[in-house]
Order: structure tokens, then C-alpha cells, then sequence
């Protein structure tokens, strides 16, 4: 049986989540001298805590995969017999 995994954050009242996107910006986030405050803008959050609640609660090998990789596995959901949402 096939099964699909994807992750939901949960951030105050928003939820995030975590597509090919997503992925694409955490690396960014985790391999440049990006502030909290750009992310909080480039996710749509209010603050920079709100971004600090965001990098606290992602598991940080996601942040690590590529974005290309992460894209080819959500891709195996359109098939999967079983998606799992994992909200965190």
C-alpha cells in the first residue's frame, strides 16, 4: 500500500504547508544570511516570532532537502492509496 506523508505547521492561527516552495525558501533561509524578518515576509507571517515559531516547529532535515526532490515525493501523493497529514 502506498502512502503519502505531508507536513502542515502550525503557526498562531495560520497553517504552512510544506510544498516545493516552501523547501526552496528554507534553503535559502538555512544557506544565506537571510533574517527572520525576510522570512516572516516571504511566508506571509506577521513578525519575525512568528518565523523563529516556524523554524523552531520544521523538522530541519526538510530544510536541507532539495526542493526538486521534495516536489518529485508530493508528486507520489497523486497516486498514493493513503495521504497522511502530519500537522505540527
Amino acid at each position: 500500500m502506498a502512502t503519502c506523508e505531508k507536513f502542515v505547521i502550525l503557526v498562531g492561527d495560520k497553517e504552512i504547508e510544506i510544498d516545493d516552495s516552501i523547501v526552496k525558501l528554507l534553503n535559502e533561509y538555512v544557506r544565506t544570511e537571510m533574517s527572520l524578518e525576510q522570512l516572516a515576509e516571504k511566508l506571509g507571517l506577521d513578525s519575525w516570532i512568528e518565523a523563529y515559531e516556524f523554524v523552531k516547529k520544521i523538522p530541519s532535515w526538510i530544510m536541507w532537502v532539495p526542493p526538486t526532490l521534495w516536489k518529485k515525493e508530493l508528486e507520489k501523493c497523486r497516486e498514493a492509496e493513503e495521504i497522511k497529514v502530519i500537522k505540527i
